[in-house]
């Protein structure tokens, strides 16, 4: 089998994680960034991809090599860090899945013109709807539907992007000044942008069990460079994408004093309006295709994982319940979740930004504490030596932790002080 070949057949696990992470963070912080604060942005984007990615990769690794979930491996470092993990999905199980449905149900919204029907509501038909076409499709429908997504996904958002670069950038208002980043509000948009940017540190697990679903479906296991070849694929896909959002951003609406708003209806309609009135109303295609189809994938991405996450981290914990890999407990899991966080929608209303921002907090806070525990993994007497990360990896880890330690430590001092 060619080259090519053999990687097609792999494409699936770093798929689902680029499907997943193209979502909040991609439509609304990067392009938010490039909005509020220019091309300057580039940089915390780029190296919060940098500085993650090995946290993501060791996922891949650990599962590739021992043919356990990464779950499974915190478990074997200590029960502390499986209580920790699973401390850390109950957050996620209350604000990831109803940010990302707040925000695809105003988009849904703003689209197809149902102004009259509350956000709630619109989002408990995506809950209903997602909801029966994971339980009936599982992972293998999951996976073939997204490579059709992702490729019209990257297509329309490549030509938005060059459509936006080749009108060229918006004229600036009279003395405009650009906002400063190292104040209270630009920290705290940095901890939200690098927080959620690819992803969350904790989705490491996602790729994981991920992986294992792709090789049930394939009866095949690939290599361990197949593997990392295939999700450094999907990696680097995300990390350009967000690049793209935080250009349209930049030459659309930096330099014009436009705030993007918290409410999920108005900010949809804020990321429609600004590309038909900056390019044509004939670009209204493009826009509307790559923001629905980021969205709308990232909500079926993260709603599967979170249920086959809980499941798992269940079954570890109680041994004898054992409930992963049974179709009625999976059907169970997704619906809870969608009720769950319907809930939560409906309490927050069409207020994204408060779900956002305690999402990405929490997901910056603890992202060093995951990514030691990943190292942990791959560092352990499991591994053979040979297939453990080079020292290149290692110390890019160790300076990941450090950097968003440091990060951290100082946005509890700027709250105390």
């Amino acid at each position: 089998m060619s080259n090519t070949k053999t990687f097609l057949k792999n494409l699936g696990p770093g798929l689902l994680f680029a499907s997943m992470a193209i979502g909040t963070s991609h439509l609304v912080l990067s392009t938010k960034a490039g909005a509020q604060y220019g091309w300057i942005m580039v940089i915390p984007i780029i190296l919060a991809n940098v500085l993650k990615y090995p946290f993501f990769e060791f996922g891949v690794r650990y599962t590739n090599v021992t043919e356990k979930t990464l779950i499974e491996g915190y478990l074997n470092r200590g029960r502390g860090y499986l209580w920790f993990y699973a401390l850390i999905t109950l957050v996620s199980t209350f604000t990831i899945l109803a940010a990302l449905y707040t925000v695809t149900a105003g988009l849904f919204s703003t689209l197809f013109d149902l102004s009259g029907i509350s956000t709630a509501y619109v989002a408990l038909g995506l809950f209903i709807g997602i909801s029966l076409l994971l339980i009936i499709g599982r992972y293998s429908f999951l996976e073939t539907s997204l490579k059709f997504v992702v490729t019209i996904l990257f297509a329309a958002l490549m030509v938005t992007t060059l459509l936006v670069i080749f009108k060229g950038r918006v004229d600036e208002v009279p003395d405009f000044s650009p906002p400063p980043i190292f104040n209270d509000a630009g920290i705290l948009f940095l901890i939200s942008l690098m927080g959620w940017m690819p992803t969350t540190v904790e989705a490491s697990s996602w790729v994981s069990l991920w992986s294992i679903e792709k090789w049930k479906a394939d009866k095949h296991k690939p290599s361990l460079r197949e593997s990392l070849q295939e999700f450094n694929f999907g990696y680097f896909s995300t990390a350009l994408l967000a690049v793209f959002f935080m250009i349209i951003g930049w030459f659309t609406l930096y330099g014009t004093h436009t705030e993007l708003s918290g409410n999920a209806v108005t900010f949809a309609d804020q990321v429609v309006q600004l590309f038909t009135v900056h390019i044509g109303p004939w670009a209204y295609i493009f826009i509307a295709v790559s923001a629905f189809a980021t969205l709308f994938s990232s909500c079926m991405t993260a709603h599967d994982a979170i249920a086959r996450v809980s499941l798992d981290i269940i079954d570890l914990l109680l041994p004898k319940k054992q409930l992963y890999g049974k179709k009625g407990y999976f059907a169970l899991a997704i619906v809870l979740l969608a009720v769950v966080n319907f809930i939560v929608v409906t309490a927050f209303s069409a207020n994204m930004g408060k779900l956002v921002a305690l999402a990405t907090f929490v997901s910056f806070v603890v992202a060093p504490v995951i990514g030691y525990m990943n190292l942990k993994n791959v560092m352990s007497g499991e591994l053979p030596q040979h297939q453990r990360p080079k020292k290149g990896l290692q110390w890019l880890t160790y300076a990941g932790i450090l950097f968003l330690s440091f990060f951290s430590l100082y946005y509890f001092w700027m709250i105390v002080f």
